[in-house]
């Protein structure tokens, strides 16, 4: 196919891979809603135009030739073919549309394409263009749907995502429709989809409100309400409006009644869809025309009926023949609404009552309760009253109409459930085999998850300035077949053992950044796992990094889903956890940093100086850092209910953000309510993703059995970051109160990760001393007098690199002693150590420390500082 040039671009960009890999993204979702505004309210102009030139001509033709017989012959004709377009391009445009809208956005494989927009432009054309008393309103919305369905098609997009645009464009058809676009978006979230995202109410309200600008634009919505109408209401009509309320809902109830009754009539007498659309048509037609010249006009009917302008006798009888034949033409199929019947039905209904109000009280406007009326009988039929308040009051405008139309929709709804419970709609798709269920499936999980819940937070990653040689060591002995490649870590690449297979003869000096691929497919922690999964298998992936920003924060792969699914199907019972803490007060501050640390705040007094201790680590690795109070609440009440006092934990906050525009440094804050202070820190870790966790700790535990403290212990298990302890000195000396004299630390050794954990932050830490030769450094490792000829090779080789790294006095020293505590505690006092690190691992110091001792023992026996490091848990 030869297309012209910009044609081409466009088409290019639409194809483009790049634009399938933000498909996910929010960036596009904008956009399509307003594409789909902009489209659905084209649709709705050329429905309109279509119906009013074709109702025009009928109208036109009957008053020259005679209504008697053309209007049954021509309706046969018109309804003949507009069976036959739909049965032969789309089966599935038959019907008003709203319940197969509602069955899509329940995940039911439910037929939305081009296909389907087209057959339902042309059917409802010709159908409502052959005098059937069905709406242009519902196809608009079942129009609007099917386009943006298609648009997804078009353009590479999630199945999640690809429910937010039908959405978007079913909300968008309403608006257009009604010109109403408050309207559209609630008949989304109270009728077509309950479980709306955030995501997808802005994108079905920026596409309802395009909707209905552009259609007023184009004047493509025509008014339903005519020109000023005198409303007004009194306090001594309402038991008038609960009569009206009454009536609606009990004739609402038997006109949805009637159409399912009908149905089931017409399926036994099994006739193709042509012959039932077309003979209902004829019939539709010959009634007409034994009927007022004035039916033979839909629109001018409407008018007439809101107004007034025909009296009570017509308007009773233009009730019962509007009643019975909508009932008729809805239940053979035929392309057309419920929406504008319903209201024309409730207006001749309200007026009807208002006639009777005025004879009863001498009072009140018969136009207020043909308003009423409109809104009362929607609600019976379709049972969405907040719609109906919405639509009646965004078609009118008038705040005087409110509270009769909430009286009277409220009453109409518990009638008509009371009588005929559910909506038509619900009815509909229950017949077709369709049963919508509350309950989110059980395969439908994965649109519940987001990829930080099951993304693995601590990433094996590549520096971009290694060589080949470095990166086939790395990738030897890893057990992972794929890394991120990391800038001042920014993901900028990622390269798999693929891409180093397919190299061919290369240096071994070759620098990464040469072979990765640049620009790798990425998530968000916020995207759900349908788009991530929908992603591994659009680009054959097995891993995706997740990103925040441009700074890498995990890394998810098919392994992980597969474990969520497991998890899942499995039902793995968990005990009783307390309920989510609760926000109160948090700022923010740009995320350009490296990495996050957490720093929770129980004591004011030593916020200060822990926030000193946070910030020297902050400025040495470009940390932003994240305050944290918990305001623990009893059991007994929700987090985001109770009421707690957050003046104190507000000023705290704002003292630490002083302390970091001091130091120009990125201080984010917040304030949680939560039942469990431990839970609340973990939640935060996970929300904010955090690099290190900072935290006090007294020295002395504040619960029985426990080692550190119950909050302490907790994390020391659960949190999965690097997790710092500090137990400031009591001495005057202690770290980081004087920085000024020649300060002597101790850092026991006992291998494994945590001992490199605490060795890796010790230039931080150290960064604080004024003095450049300070803190001389004492290393040592304890060995049991049973060890014969320890080997302190590894204690020297550690030395070695804390000189090359501090440019400091480092002093190793091996130690015999049958108990560690007392030798590191008599080691401390002899060389009057200011601090204390003890870099913990699996092997030995955590595992003892766990089991009781090592910690507390020497955080009694000496005043000096104690740092506790542990690093993040796998």
């Amino acid at each position: 196919m030869n297309l012209p040039f910009p044609l081409k671009r466009l088409h290019g960009w639409f194809k483009a891979r790049r634009f399938g890999r933000s498909s996910v993204d929010t960036r596009y979702a904008m956009l399509e809603s307003c594409l789909i505004g902009i489209l659905s309210a084209i649709a709705a102009l050329l429905l309109k135009q279509g119906v009013g030139w074709l109702g025009g001509w009928r109208v036109h033709i009957t008053t020259k030739l005679g209504a008697v017989w053309l209007l049954p012959i021509g309706g046969l004709l018109l309804g003949l073919l507009a069976g036959q377009l739909i049965q032969v391009i789309s089966p599935a445009a038959a019907g008003g549309g709203i319940p197969q809208v509602k069955a899509a956005l329940a995940r039911f494989p439910v037929p939305l394409s081009l296909r389907v927009a087209i057959a339902k432009l042309l059917g409802a054309t010709l159908v409502l263009g052959a005098g059937l008393t069905l709406g242009r309103r519902a196809p608009t919305v079942h129009i609007g749907a099917a386009l943006a369905a298609q648009l997804s098609q078009w353009v590479p997009t999630s199945p999640e995502h690809r429910r937010q645009m039908i959405a978007a464009g079913a909300a968008s058809g309403l608006a257009a429709g009604f010109g109403t676009p408050i309207a559209g978006v609630l008949f989304v979230v109270e009728e077509l989809m309950r479980d709306v995202s955030g995501l997808t109410l802005e994108t079905a309200i920026v596409a309802s409100f395009t909707g209905a600008v552009v259609s007023l634009l184009l004047e493509s919505a025509g008014p339903i309400i005519p020109a000023p109408l005198n409303i007004n209401f009194s306090a001594r009509e309402i038991p008038l409006y609960l009569l009206l309320g009454f009536l609606a809902g009990m004739l609402g109830a038997l006109f949805n009644w009637g159409i399912l009754f009908c149905m089931n009539v017409q399926k036994r007498l099994r006739l193709p869809m042509p012959w039932r659309v077309g003979l209902v048509c004829m019939i539709s037609g010959g009634v007409i025309a034994l009927l007022p010249p004035f039916f033979r006009d839909n629109s001018g009917l409407r008018e007439f009926l809101v107004t007034g302008e025909l009296g009570w006798r017509s308007i009773l009888l233009a009730f019962v023949a509007h009643f019975c034949l909508t009932i008729l033409a809805y239940s053979s199929g035929a392309p057309g609404g419920l929406f504008a019947p319903a209201l024309v039905l409730g207006s001749a209904l309200g007026y009807i009552v208002g006639e009777l109000a005025g004879w009863v009280t001498g009072s009140g406007a018969a136009t207020t309760y043909a308003l009423a009326g409109m809104g009362g009988f929607f609600t019976a039929v379709v049972r969405a009253p907040v719609t109906a308040i919405v639509i009646v009051f965004e078609l009118k405008a008038n705040f005087n109409i409110v509270l009769p139309l909430m009286l009277t929709c409220a009453v109409s709804y518990l009638v008509a459930e009371n009588v005929f419970s559910r909506s038509i709609y619900e009815h509909l798709l229950d017949a077709s085999g369709i049963h919508l269920s509350e309950e989110v499936p059980v395969n439908d999980f994965l649109s519940k998850l987001k990829a930080a819940d099951v993304m693995q937070s601590q990433v094996e990653s590549l520096e971009s300035h290694l060589t080949l040689d470095k990166v086939l060591q790395a990738m030897s002995i890893s057990r992972h077949r794929g890394f991120p490649v990391v800038e001042a870590g920014k993901l900028v690449g990622i390269v798999t053992q693929s891409d180093l297979s397919n190299l061919g003869e290369r240096s071994p000096d070759v620098s990464l950044r040469e072979i990765m691929t640049p620009k790798p497919i990425t998530v968000q922690p916020e995207t759900s796992l349908s788009d991530v999964l929908y992603l591994l298998n659009r680009y054959q992936l097995s891993r995706l990094p997740v990103t925040e920003g441009h700074i890498l924060v995990g890394i998810i792969t098919r392994t992980d889903i597969i474990q969520a699914e497991v998890k899942q199907l499995g039902g793995g019972t968990q005990g009783t956890k307390p309920p989510p803490s609760y926000v109160v007060y948090q700022t923010r501050s740009p995320a350009l940093g490296n990495g996050r640390i957490l720093l929770p705040l129980s004591d004011p007094e030593m916020a200060a100086t822990l926030f000193q201790i946070a910030a020297t680590i902050a400025r040495h690795r470009h940390y932003e850092i994240e305050c944290l109070q918990v305001i623990k609440i009893p059991r007994h009440q929700f987090p985001s209910e109770a009421r707690v006092e957050v003046h104190h934990s507000r000023k705290l906050m704002q003292r630490m953000e002083r302390l970091g525009r001091h130091l120009n440094i990125a201080v984010h804050t917040q304030v949680r309510v939560a039942q469990d202070t431990a839970e609340s820190i973990i939640e935060t870790i996970q929300q904010r993703h955090i690099s290190l966790m900072l935290m006090s700790w007294k020295g002395i535990s504040d619960s029985q059995g426990a080692i550190f403290g119950s909050v302490a212990d907790t994390l020391i298990h659960k949190a999965p970051c690097d997790l710092m302890l500090v137990k400031l000195g009591a001495s005057a000396n202690a770290y980081p109160l004087n920085l000024e004299h020649n300060a002597t630390w101790l850092v026991p050794m006992a291998g494994g990760p945590n001992a490199q954990r605490a060795i890796e932050l010790l230039p931080s830490l150290t960064r604080l001393y004024s003095n450049p030769d300070a803190p001389q450094l004492w290393l040592c490792k304890v060995y049991p007098p049973s060890e014969i000829e320890p080997d302190s090779q590894g204690l020297e080789e550690a030395a070695q690199i804390l000189r090359d790294k501090l440019n400091k006095p480092i002093f190793p020293i091996s130690i015999r002693s049958n108990s560690v505590s007392d030798a590191l505690i008599q080691l401390a006092r002899a060389e009057e150590c200011d601090v204390i690190v003890l870099g913990a691992s699996r092997e030995g110091l955590l595992q003892q420390a766990i089991h009781g001792n090592i910690p507390d023992a020497i955080a009694r026996g000496v005043d000096s500082t104690v740092i506790v490091v542990r690093g993040a848990i796998d």
